[in-house]
């Protein structure tokens, strides 16, 4: 059964991963509007405005800050439809190092703390178990989520900023020729803190509404129920999730010169300029593209797992 539990949510995880990729894509450049090294790429652009324009009263405004689908579509015009799947490689191997444990394990988990007699789990254990879970794929993961989070980042910056990475496996070695082998696990505390809340959140409130559909007798277990179910999870997860989201995006993606101090001392550090800059909001940068990634995610990956759980059944 624990194998088979790491297997079944691998697969679905894979699925979901690389179907909603470019929303993921959207969602990390958006988390990076407001950030400075944003703006030090629009300098040219600007310093050329205000040389054309010395004279005018007026400075240009700041550039604005757009939307998911106006991010998307400006994506496309300059890397093609391709470029939507940026970093889609660190994507599956992510998924397949971070999701499959923390899906395998929590299963191991839920059946062992699981109450014999009535067969029931509550909450609060579930919630352990997602904790648990959660941090120690995203510890497994973390050199896959540092280079997916660059390779997608990569597309925004000036042509001669561009790390250029051609896969996941040559970000991952260039990341550890040029900055040691401790870079691959930047940011891993936040990786490991959002790890925790996503899957306390996402595995233990599907598993909570799916039971509770089950129990009112207000749908069937099938198809309806784990949409639904899955969905709301989805919302949750979103929530919950997103202000260590963001400040994850940034501190994994901060270019570190040698002599110079860091951009971000630390999550806290990012978290607290952030907010000094840009507003307590800036939190929950992205949301919009983050809910609309994790819904989809979130029910493609349950109602996926649900099916392989029926093709492996008796195995």
């Amino acid at each position: 059964m624990g194998l088979k539990g790491f297997a079944e949510g691998g697969v679905a995880s894979i699925v979901a991963g690389c179907s909603t990729h470019p929303l993921d894509l959207i969602k990390v450049r958006m988390q990076l509007q407001g950030e400075p090294a944003a703006v030090q790429s629009l300098r040219p652009a600007l310093a050329f405005q205000t040389a054309a324009a010395s004279h005018a009263v007026h400075m240009p405004p700041p550039p604005a800050r757009v939307g998911p689908v106006s991010v998307g579509l400006r994506i496309i015009q300059h890397d093609g439809a391709a470029g939507l799947f940026s970093g889609v490689s660190a994507t599956v191997l992510r998924q397949t190092l971070y999701s499959t444990t923390r899906m395998g394990l929590y299963e191991i988990l839920k059946n062992k703390w699981t109450d014999s007699e009535t067969n029931s789990l509550p909450l609060p254990r579930k919630i352990a178990a997602g904790l648990i879970a959660g941090g120690v794929g995203a510890a497994v993961g973390n050199p896959a989520d540092v280079a997916m989070v660059r390779m997608q980042a990569d597309g925004r910056l000036p042509l001669e900023q561009r790390r250029n990475y051609k896969s996941v496996v040559d970000a991952i070695s260039q990341m550890s020729k040029k900055e040691g082998i401790a870079s691959l696990w930047r940011g891993s505390s936040l990786t490991v803190n959002r790890a925790m809340v996503v899957t306390a959140s996402q595995l233990a409130s599907y598993d909570q509404f799916k039971e509770m559909i089950l129990e009112k007798n207000l749908m069937r277990d099938g198809l309806g129920t784990h949409v639904t179910a899955s969905f709301a999870a989805g919302f949750v997860a979103a929530v919950a999730s997103n202000p260590v989201d963001v400040v994850k995006t940034r501190v994994m993606n901060m270019k570190v010169e040698a002599g110079k101090a860091a951009p971000y001392s630390g999550a806290v550090d990012c978290a607290v300029k952030m907010i000094k800059a840009e507003g307590p909001m800036a939190l929950y940068k992205g949301f919009i593209p983050t809910i609309s990634r994790q819904g989809p995610f979130t029910v493609v990956l349950f109602v996926t797992l649900e099916q392989v759980r029926k093709l492996l059944k008796d195995f």
